[in-house]
C-alpha cells in the first residue's frame, strides 16, 4: 500500500501506556492496529517453544521471517487478541519473562530486518495506529503524526504491577522496577533502532495523567494532523 495511507505512530518505553492508548485510538478512528512490541514477544515465545537460543541470530531471523501473526481488536474494549498460527497467545506473551526475552531478540539486526517488511504491510486503508519503540523513527518515518509517551520508572512499574496482578500473575514490585530500568537501558543503547523520540514527535509524559486525559490529547493531535482524512463525527 502507498504512503498516502495515514499513519499515527505511538512510541515509548514499556509501561508508558502506549498499548492501551493505541488500542483506544484505533477503535475511535476505525483504523488498523500494529502492536510491534508483540511481534518481538511472539518471536521470543515461539523461539523458546521450539528450543531456539535467544542469541542464535540466524535461526531467530529465519523464524521471524515466517511468523504467522494476526491482531484482532475486541469490540468495545481495549483488549487485543494476538494470534500466533491461529492460537490466542496474548496471556503468554505479556509475562515479564517474555518481555525481557523480547528485548533481547529485538536487539538482533537479523530479527529486525525480518520483521521490517511485515510491519510495513500493516499499513492498509483507512489508516494505521502503530504502537512500538521505533515506529516513528525506523518503520514509518513519513507518518503524519508521531507521539512519544513516557513516564517515570516508578510509575511504570506501579502500572505494570497492577496490570499483572489483575491478570492473576504473581510479580514482585521491586524486581519489576529493576527489570523495567534494565530494559530501558538495553532498548536505548542497542545498536539498531535504539529507543528514542523521532525529531518531529510530540512528547507526552503520562506520569501524572489518567488514560482519558492522554487519549484526548492524542485524539486532538490526530484531528489537527489528519484534518483532511478524519470524519468530523
Amino acid at each position: 500500500m502507498g504512503a498516502e495511507i495515514p499513519v499515527l505512530t505511538i512510541d515509548g518505553p514499556g509501561g508508558s501506556g502506549k498499548g492501551t492508548i493505541s488500542a483506544l485510538v484505533a477503535q475511535k478512528l476505525g483504523w488498523h492496529l500494529l502492536d510491534s512490541g508483540a511481534l518481538y514477544r511472539l518471536v521470543a515465545l515461539g523461539a523458546q517453544k521450539q528450543g531456539l537460543a535467544l542469541d542464535d541470530e540466524a535461526a531467530l531471523g529465519d523464524y521471524a521471517r515466517d511468523l504467522d501473526v494476526k491482531f484482532e481488536l475486541v469490540p468495545g474494549s481495549t483488549e487485543v487478541r494476538t494470534l500466533l498460527a491461529g492460537e490466542d497467545v496474548g496471556r503468554q506473551i505479556r509475562t515479564e519473562a517474555c518481555g525481557n526475552a523480547a528485548s533481547q531478540v529485538a536487539a538482533l539486526p537479523a530479527v529486525r530486518e525480518a520483521l521490517h517488511q511485515r510491519q510495513l504491510d500493516f499499513r492498509q486503508p483507512p489508516g494505521l495506529v502503530a504502537d512500538g519503540r521505533d515506529m516513528g523513527t525506523a518503520i514509518f518515518p513519513d507518518a503524519g503524526a508521531k507521539i512519544f509517551l513516557t513516564a517515570s520508572v516508578e510509575e511504570r512499574a506501579q502500572r505494570r504491577y497492577k496490570q499483572l496482578k489483575e491478570k492473576g500473575i504473581s510479580v514482585n514490585l521491586a524486581d519489576l522496577q529493576k527489570e523495567i530500568a534494565q530494559r530501558d537501558a538495553r532498548d536505548s543503547q542497542r545498536r539498531v533502532s535504539p529507543l528514542r523520540p523521532a525529531e518531529d514527535a510530540v512528547l507526552l509524559d503520562t506520569s501524572e495523567m489518567d488514560i482519558e486525559t492522554v487519549l484526548n490529547e492524542v485524539l486532538d493531535i490526530c484531528r489537527q494532523r489528519f484534518a483532511g482524512v478524519l470524519s468530523t463525527s
